[in-house]
This record gives C-alpha cells, structure tokens and sequence, in this order.
C-alpha cells in the first residue's frame, strides 16, 4: 500500500491510494492531479481514465480521496470503500483536513495498512481495527471543557441553548482508552425550499439525519413522544412534530419505539447514522428568508439590483455563513456595491455569470440590504430576464426545521465513571432557491 499526501492546489489536498501490485507507476499523483486541473469547473468526474488505469474519487474534507486500478472492479464498491475510509480517518482523527492529515499521516498508514491488503480490502469495522492500531491521533485542537463557554451540560433539561460545541465531538477514537463515557449526538437536517415571486415558499427537509457519535455501551434516545410517521393520527398532547417516512440503523432496537418514542442500541465506536427522517410537505416553520428584489436599468444602461434580505428566525437565533447567489446577464464586465454592513462581501463571477453576495452572520428577526450597479453592454430588457433565480447557502445552528428534539440520553446500564453527553442541532440548505 503506498499513501501520499500533499497540497496541490489552493487549499485541496489529495489522498491517493494505489495498490502496489505493478499496476500503477510513481507519478499516479501528478497524473490525477493533471486531469482533475485540466476539466472544466469544480466537478471533475467521479470515474476518470487514463489508457488502462481508472481513477476513482470522492471529496471530502477539501481532500480528493483517490483509489486507482486496472482491473474490471465494481465502481460502486470502491467508492463506498472511499466513504468508508473517510469515515474511519475522521474517526480515528478527530476530523478530516488537510492538517489533520498531516499531523496523523503514520496513524493513517498504519490504518491503511490493516484496511487493506496486497489491494484487497479486509475491513472497515472500527472495532475490530482498534485492536490492531498502535499510533495515538494528534489533534489538531485538543478539545477542552473551557470551549464551552456559557454552553450547558446536556440533562434533563433538552432546551436548544444547551448544546454542545461545533468541535465537541472531534474527538479520536482511541480517547475511548480514558475510559470516559461520552456521546456525542447531532440532528442534521438539511432544507431544500422553493420560494415563487409572490407565494411564500414550498419546502422540504431532505436527507435528514441523527448522528451519533459515542465512545461507550449501550444507550437510549429519547425522542419527541408526539411524533408521528407518516399521515397517521397525531400523538400527545403537546405541539405535533411529524415525518412521512424514516429509517433506522440496523443495529437499533425499536422495542419502545411504537410506545415510548425510544431508541436503543449499542453503537460501535466512532460515528454512525442512527436514523434517517424526511418530511415532504410543508413544514411547520416559516421559510427561514424572504428575499426583496428590485430589478431595473438606469439613464446610464447600467443594470441596478438592489436586494432587501430578511431573516425570518427567531430573534435569540441567527444564520451563519450566508452566500446569496444571483445570476446576472452574460457579458457583466464590472460590478460596484453598497452594503448595509462592513462585514459583508460581494464579488462578481464572471466565469459563473453571477453576482455572490457573502454575510457571516445575519441574526434572526433583522435584514440586511445590498445595492449592485452592473455594466453589462448590450443590456435589454430580454436580457434582463436572465437575473435569477437566486440560490442561498447557510447553516442555522441550534435549530431544527421539523422540531424533532432529543428528550434523554441514558446510559444502560449505568456507568460507573463520570458520563458526558451532548447534543447539536443544525439545518443546512440543500437547494434554497428564491425565485425574482
């Protein structure tokens, strides 16, 4: 097995993995790395190849994860072993970048190594490779109680304020030789919303997840007791919480799930997915933004946008990294702009005919405007239908768009050590597009 890391364009790294068997030569890195900058755009193929060699790749933490061969392999099955050793190296340390790579490269040899052999793969059960591993992870920031600043426990109390850290659960595996009883849970939704010119949106919450990651044995989640799958008859009493379809770990026990709303399992160690939910009709939210456009061309021929963004969240919650996409006419040469704020940012691209406008933070119940002043020559008014529709990126931390909330966590049976158990909430965009 021959592993190579190195930087090789802005911030992309490449991790190439090749078989030592004859089939590939010493340059296979260049190689890729050649037909990867010589496509156009940012998607190169996930199957390339080069006379009899096949460059197969996924993406993953701003890194190519590569695996070459020469036989007449499944491609589905090297590709899934791609993601499965991503997720091992995220597992085993504490995350995936370009640093982490760097500062556990032995670990991910030896990892490598145990995974593979001669070519062939063996496994990637984390549990059984524990046994095998003897490099500790270097974190690239050790984690530390004093980052939770006013952050709270998570007990009995399930409020959304008390969630744990973006960098709680990037914690190496091995961690678990402390003998620390630790879970780490996070509910990922991600929204994908339509908005017409004049209605107020349809949305959907696709591919949504509850992760766990836990580095202990046997455990229960408690979820909403209201919930309800699909267009049965409501529960409970309080606020109704429902998806239309959902599927579970095949490691889960749903025993108390029809009466309790209970999930029990024994995870393996690092993290798996729990449950997978989806709801497809209309949710029980307001679209997070509204968009106020204003299209026209001045005395001068200039193309004027002036957009007006309001976020719709509540007022203690807020909105981070925001990037609002608008396409422009082809030909758009030059772009001035106001901003509401110094914060802000815009740039023109114009090899994506698009205006990008890029906000930190926006905080809920408040707006944000933007005044561009395009030259674009030729300007007409059938040009001018080409503005749109915008598509904006972001991430709502602390919030879930369905409502699903974690009511407990608890360790069975109870653990002798001290237990720490967290929990995060985060809705993602999926495809927000806003139509002008």
């Amino acid at each position: 097995m021959r592993l190579s890391a190195s930087v090789r364009h802005e911030s992309e790294s490449t991790l190439t993995l090749a078989p030592v068997r004859g089939e590939t030569g010493d340059d296979v890195v260049n190689v890729f790395y050649q037909k990867v900058t010589a496509l156009p755009g940012d998607q190169p193929p996930v199957v390339m190849t080069l006379r009899d060699l096949h460059f197969l790749h996924i993406r993953q933490g701003g890194l190519y994860w590569v695996a070459t061969t020469t036989a007449d392999s499944s491609p589905f099955t090297i590709v899934e072993f791609l993601n499965r050793l991503a997720a091992l190296v995220k597992d085993y340390c504490g995350g995936l970048s370009e640093k982490s790579v760097q500062m556990n490269f032995a670990l991910i040899y030896e990892l490598l190594d145990e995974v593979l052999d001669y070519g062939h793969i063996q496994t990637t059960s984390s549990d059984m490779l524990k046994n095998f591993l003897q490099s500790e992870a270097v974190s690239s920031r050790p984690f530390s109680l004093f980052d939770l600043s006013n952050v709270g426990l998570f007990g009995a109390d399930t409020q959304q304020s008390k969630v744990a850290p973006s960098s709680a659960a990037a914690r190496p595996i091995q961690a678990s030789r402390e003998q620390v009883s630790e879970i780490f849970v996070d509910v990922v939704e991600r929204m994908s919303v339509v908005v017409g010119s004049n209605s107020p949106g349809h949305l959907r919450v696709t591919c949504s997840e509850l992760l766990l990651t836990c580095l202990l044995s046997e455990i229960r989640i408690g979820l909403n007791e209201e919930l309800s799958i699909g267009k049965s008859q409501l529960r409970g009493y309080g606020a109704a919480v429902r998806v239309d379809r959902c599927s579970f770990h095949q490691g889960v026990r749903l025993d108390e799930f029809d009466s309790h709303r209970i999930l029990r399992l024994c995870p393996s160690q690092g993290e798996q997915t729990v449950m997978q939910y989806q709801l497809t009709d209309d949710l029980p939210t307001a679209p997070p933004f509204r968009l106020f456009p204003t299209i026209e061309r001045d005395g001068t021929g200039r193309l004027i946008l002036f957009l007006k963004l309001r976020c719709d969240l509540p007022p203690k919650s807020s909105a981070v990294n925001v990037c609002a996409s608008v396409p422009v006419p082809k030909g758009a040469v030059s772009l001035s702009q106001e901003l509401s704020s110094p914060d802000q940012s815009a740039e023109l691209q114009s090899q994506n005919r698009a205006v990008v406008w890029q906000i930190p933070r926006l905080a809920g119940g408040t707006q944000l405007s933007a005044l561009f002043k395009l030259d674009v020559p030729g300007l007409s008014s059938a040009s001018m239908l080409e503005v749109g529709p915008v598509g904006l990126s972001f991430e709502l931390p602390k919030f879930s768009a369905t409502g699903l909330q974690i009511r407990f966590l608890r360790l069975s049976p109870v653990q002798p050590a001290p237990s720490q158990r967290w929990v995060r909430y985060v809705t993602h965009s999926d495809s927000y597009s806003i139509r002008i």
